[in-house]
């Protein structure tokens, strides 16, 4: 043993080869700090091994590398900025000692090889993979840029244009795909992965392969004419810039910093890639977006468990109610492999129902996303029946009925007769209490809410709503069934408009303010939609989901908050309700909606909604970009702060994951908490008392001004117990 670690060994093997295994104590290899020093000191006992003649690099688990392990490197984030670039180059500085042994190296890579796992493998004068490898380099998406070389190797590896595909998009590559870029010399079989990996090496000991042209390539600067140059990073800089916008920096600072660093030696490059890998770490967006990753794992962490305790496994399901929601429930669980009846009193309901699940699946086909043979798998999967006979063994029912308390509870009634003891019942309600439902059943524990978004193929999120009688083990069987069905699913505590509706109305409720000030709608929009970052300005929003819809939650919410959520008089939403504009649904609302000649969706304002609404609001008023952003968005992080201290939502990584995947919340603020933080605590409780005297909605809570006086975070402070004044 030439070294050995906790994380990494070094062994001689025949033939003067090396092994160094990567072997972490868990189930995946990750790059920690810890793991970082074990590799630096192996790479030393190799360099003063003078029987090595060639090292081979593997894993000892199912997969390579996985990557870096972020959490660590959060607080290294933290690092002044004077001094950041520098503590970056003691880790880049590793990998390049690695690429500097005097001997050939090889990667043998199986599974993911992602981020810093690639860029181990990049190091490697030769990389071979098995068919099950995954390779590529994602930190994009975290707000970042490939710190370990990978900016440097990449590109005098498969070339600048190429590189640039990767770094951006930050899309992990298949094996087969990583050949056809050159990121990898051979794939073969997972048996015959280390036996391939040492003939090569031994090949190249042999002289067989130009190991030392290969590891110059990467000492040298790009080989590009001015031309080539030119024509690489104009191209690249226009489309980054126009799909990043401006509320991404990383994929823009990474085309910037490549344009640069080609150009010269490894050396120079390495250095320039410290320094804008470090500028980087300190954005909001990379802390917004790092945190967002992590907020993720929490969420899958909390599925993975329910998976494993749930004794009630779903295999065969029910919805009932075949409207559009209905018939998307029933795509998505027919899709996802676990079959589903669809249940309704008439023909023509089952008729939309399938019809909306075969408009989906015929969409994916046309893309070439799905065959025709995928295609009605999924539509055998699905069974519509008028009758209830077809339910009486299914292990979970989802009902979709109508949205009144009323009809949902003689339904849940009726179901409950006709299906076994141990049958789950959900209701996907969004606004009607759980509690208030659960009357209506003779066995409370089974029940609990599942709310659905729609577009159900589209949107992640599925809220579980726990109602005060309902079992764990319920509910750990239906978030398994969430996550089988590929969505996210957030448990919350039953409360008026849950978590999701619960949060959106304040900042509807302060768009409505707004408007009644003076505000012009499409200004708001626009600057929520282009300055903010949501998809929908609150204005389109509201026509999207409905007039009619949510002028309905906004008697929800006001009945059950009354003194907080009371009914705005002359509400913009009830104005346009009362005259009969939907929204989308009828084509007018604050806009009206047509198609141009070529059939393509138009949007306008509608001139007479904004008539009909002159008589209630005031005269037009200017507003800047940073009150808009303030009156409606102090409402809904004030509101996510309540529901983080009554327990409604369990912590602050599922309120931000909630509102991302359920409103589309701008995933470069990472979360209303995230945004929250990265604002300041005392930061937001000035600005929110600056509009205090607009309402309830803008008060802070006693519990925020006592976290921002003791300095502590939400993502590591349990809120409920913390610190909030129960006196009052």
């Amino acid at each position: 043993m030439i070294y050995k670690g906790n994380s990494l060994s070094a062994e001689m093997l025949d033939d003067g080869i090396v092994e160094l295994c990567f072997n972490a104590k868990g189930s995946v290899n990750a790059l920690n700090i810890a793991t970082l020093a074990e590799y630096k000191n192996a790479i030393v006992a190799i360099s003063q091994c003078s029987e090595a003649k060639g090292v081979l690099v593997t894993s000892a688990k199912s997969t390579f590398i996985v990557g870096a392990d972020i959490t660590e490197f959060t607080e290294l984030f933290k690092t002044p900025d004077h001094e950041i670039a520098g503590l970056f180059k003691q880790s880049s500085d590793i990998f390049d000692s690695f690429e500097d042994l005097n001997i050939p190296t090889i990667a043998a890579v199986n599974g993911f090889a992602l981020g810093g796992g690639c860029e181990v493998a990049l190091a490697c004068d030769l990389r071979i993979a098995d068919t099950t490898a995954s390779i590529g380099l994602p930190e994009v998406k975290l707000g970042l840029m490939p710190g370990f070389g990978g900016t440097v190797r990449l590109p005098r590896i498969i070339g600048v244009d190429n590189a640039l595909e990767w770094m951006t998009t930050g899309k992990p590559y298949k094996a087969a795909q990583a050949l056809e870029f050159g990121t990898v010399d051979a794939v073969v079989a997972p048996e015959n992965l280390t036996t391939s990996a040492l003939e090569m090496l031994k090949d190249a000991i042999a002289g067989m392969h130009d190991w030392r042209a290969r590891k110059q390539a990467k000492l040298d600067p790009v080989k590009l004419t001015a031309i080539e140059h030119a024509m690489s990073f104009s191209t690249a800089k226009g489309m980054v810039a126009a799909k990043a916008g401006k509320h991404y920096p990383a994929p823009v600072m990474t085309v910037a910093m490549l344009e640069k660093s080609v150009k010269l030696n490894r050396t120079e490059a390495m250095l320039l890639e410290n320094k804008y890998f470090g500028l980087l770490a300190k954005t909001d967006a990379a802390t917004a977006q790092v945190g967002l990753f992590m907020a993720d794992q929490v969420v899958k962490s909390k599925a993975k468990k329910a998976a494993k305790s749930a004794k009630k496994k779903v295999e065969r399901a029910a919805v009932l109610g075949a409207g559009i929601m209905g018939g998307g429930i029933a795509y998505q669980s027919a899709y996802k492999g676990t079959p589903i009846v669809m249940k309704d009193i008439n023909n023509q309901a089952l008729d939309l129902g399938l019809t909306t699940a075969a408009g989906i699946l015929t969409k994916q086909v046309e893309r070439g996303r799905l065959n025709a043979k995928k295609m009605a798998q999924v539509l055998n999967n699905i069974t519509p029946s008028l009758t209830y006979d077809s339910i009486k063994d299914v292990d979970i029912i989802v009902e979709a009925v109508v949205e009144n308390p009323k009809v949902k509870a003689a339904v849940l009634a009726e179901v409950e007769t006709k299906v076994s003891e141990d049958t789950i019942i959900t209701s996907n309600t969004s606004t009607i209490s759980i509690d208030l439902l659960a009357q209506s059943i003779n066995k409370p524990s089974r029940f609990c809410g599942m709310h659905f978004f729609n577009p159900v193929n589209k949107m992640p999120l599925v809220e579980v709503i726990r109602g005060k009688d309902t079992s764990d083990d319920t509910i750990a069987a239906v978030v398994a069934y969430a996550s089988k069905m590929g969505k996210s699913a957030i448990v919350v505590n039953d409360c008026p408009g849950f978590y999701i509706n619960r949060i959106l109305f304040p900042y509807l409720a302060g768009f409505s303010q707004l408007a009644l000030d003076g505000a012009d709608f499409t200004a708001v929009d626009q600057v929520m939609e282009k300055q903010f970052g949501w998809p929908m300005g609150p204005a389109y929003l509201l026509d999207v989901v409905g007039i009619d819809t949510a002028n309905h939650c906004t008697d929800v919410m006001a009945s059950g908050f009354p003194t907080r959520m009371a009914k705005v008089d002359n509400d913009p939403v009830s104005i346009l309700f009362n005259d009969g504009r939907l929204g989308q649904k009828n084509g007018v609302g604050f806009y009206e909606y047509s198609k141009d000649k070529r059939g393509r969706p138009v949007k306008v304002a509608s001139a007479s909604s904004c008539a009909l609404l002159a008589d209630v609001c005031g005269a037009k008023t200017e507003f800047s970009a940073e009150d808009i952003i303030a009156r409606t968005m102090i409402p809904m992080i004030n509101e996510t702060i309540r529901c983080l201290e009554e327990g409604v939502v369990a912590s602050a990584a599922e309120a931000d994951m909630g509102c991302i995947f359920g409103l589309g919340f701008p995933p470069f603020r990472g979360g209303p908490i995230r945004y929250l933080e990265t604002l300041g605590l005392n930061e937001f409780i000035t600005l929110a008392d600056k509009f205090a005297h607009l309402g309830e909605y803008y008060q802070v809570t006693d519990g925020l001004r006592e976290m921002a006086k003791s300095g502590k975070s939400y993502f590591n402070t349990d809120v409920k117990t913390a610190n909030v004044n129960k006196n009052v």
